[in-house]
């Protein structure tokens, strides 16, 4: 039995939007699933679109979500180069080989015949499809226009009658018309393959046995099978995957400025988080458990439960998920998680370590990704607090100002400033002005912090400071 290798094979292209990311997702699992190898290829045989920087952008993210690449282009196996603009002499060879064979020819077509075409298509208002016009020339027209250095391409030479059945994990079998495959360029006139020509020859090569894809690229992949045909390969298995739409229901793209995981992560996202969300994203596990480690993804992954439908992504469900791993962070991680954000935003030379451990420490079971605690802190960084209509509404309430009377009173008097005697101040609250539960609590916590609702109230007031609170009161 052959050893499960999957590839994640990414162009170079920018930030990796999560879409993206959810299909390496996927191939990781499926490997690791079988204890097999998961591959990173990088695919820039569109130089014009490669950005300065991407494959450092794609090595990060991978190892930020504890992905272990077992071959790359940073980590050489026995079937390198891992990057596809280092391949090209392995692409012409191949394609040679299927000319040689019948299966490509040579296009001397120029694009003002292309265009031509396209145009008429576009009148008949018909999807455009190269006609097969060089597909018959003589070996020595061929040879001829070589001889006289004519640009050209090379074609796969599709077969015009028939079906071509496509096997796939998620969808099943799909029986697709042979009439409507387009001669496909293999070789661009620049040398450089196109996308699903390396594709094949790549996967064959490196011993590629499950090949994750978008349901998008369903259709095409009749193309790849008789790619596979006619060099007499053994093909791979198909997991074709729905789409990532956005919230507005459009497809997720970073052309569309949707957020990629190097976004996520630079707000306070963390990497398992976003890991376990995207994951649940089009697949589903045979239980209802929602927050899994990567071991148990691992365990419980099955590539046939995975929708056919598309997913949306939910910011909110997000939040969820990144909220229940920031509350399971140890103390010590969870500081060092925040303080970044809580520097670039304020300045905390003046305040001890004690006085930022004890405020950060208080929001751990209140903020959602990181970047939320600077909003949620900054009551303890104003001198001056504006009340919203609700807040004032609720201190006009007959009573109050008896609750705070007694309540500044009680602070006065606090000689030894900590947690425990302002919670014993509160207590005499109660006792004096007769009140209890929300009238007690609301407000002392509005007229100390200008919000309703926050962490515990004598952590609250302990952190603002004596001053600050009578102040305010």
């Amino acid at each position: 039995m052959k050893k499960t290798r999957t590839r994640f094979a990414p162009s170079p292209t920018g930030y990796m939007h999560i879409g993206n990311l959810r299909t390496a997702i996927f191939e990781y699992l499926i490997a690791k699933k079988d204890n097999g190898d998961f591959i990173l290829r990088i695919e820039d045989t569109d130089q014009t679109r490669k950005v300065e920087g991407a494959i450092d952008f794609i090595y990060d993210t991978l190892s930020l979500c504890r992905f272990k690449i077992d071959e790359g282009p940073n980590n050489e196996g026995e079937y390198g180069p891992y990057i596809q603009s280092e391949r090209i002499d392995i692409y012409k060879k191949h394609a040679l080989e299927l000319v040689e064979k019948g299966a490509a020819y040579y296009c001397f077509c120029t694009e003002e015949r292309l265009d031509k075409l396209r145009e008429v298509a576009s009148l008949n208002k018909q999807a455009f499809m190269y006609d097969g016009h060089c597909r018959n020339l003589s070996k020595e027209e061929v040879d001829e226009m070589l001889a006289k250095g004519v640009p050209y391409v090379i074609r796969q030479a599709m077969p015009k009658t028939g079906e071509t059945i496509v096997s796939d994990v998620v969808y099943g079998d799909i029986v697709i018309n042979n009439s409507v495959l387009e001669d496909q360029i293999l070789i661009k006139s620049d040398g450089y393959p196109t996308y699903n020509f390396a594709n094949v020859i790549d996967d064959h090569l490196m011993n590629i046995t499950h090949v994750v894809r978008g349901k998008e690229y369903l259709d095409q992949t009749a193309k790849y099978n008789l790619l596979y045909d006619a060099f007499g390969w053994e093909k791979p298995e198909y997991v074709h995957v729905a789409m990532v739409l956005g919230e507005d229901g459009s497809k997720l793209s970073k052309r569309n400025g949707d957020a990629s995981f190097m976004d996520l992560y630079n707000e306070g996202y963390l990497p398992d988080a976003i890991v376990n969300y995207l994951v649940l994203l089009g697949w589903s596990p045979e239980t209802n458990q929602e927050v899994f480690s990567m071991d148990e993804l691992i365990n419980a992954f099955d590539p046939k439960r995975i929708s056919k439908s598309s997913s949306q992504y939910d910011v909110k469900k997000l939040n969820w998920f990144n909220a229940q791993y920031i509350k399971r962070l140890s103390m010590d991680d969870y500081f060092d998680f925040v303080l970044p954000f809580l520097k670039d935003a304020y300045n905390l030379d003046e305040k001890s370590d004690e006085w930022i451990h004890h405020l950060v420490s208080i929001y751990q079971n209140h903020i959602s990704y990181g970047k939320e605690i600077v909003n949620e802190v900054k009551i303890f960084f104003e001198d001056d607090i504006t009340l919203d209509e609700e807040c004032l509404s609720f201190m006009k309430q007959d009573g109050v100002n008896d609750t705070l009377k007694a309540f500044k009173e009680e602070i006065e008097a606090i000689s030894d400033w900590n947690v425990d005697s302002i919670s014993i101040a509160i207590n005499n609250v109660k006792e004096k002005a007769g009140v209890k539960g929300k009238m007690l609590y609301m407000p002392i916590r509005i007229a100390v912090s200008g919000v309703m609702h926050g962490p515990e109230l004598p952590d609250t007031i302990y952190l603002l400071g004596k001053e600050k609170v009578l102040k305010r009161l």
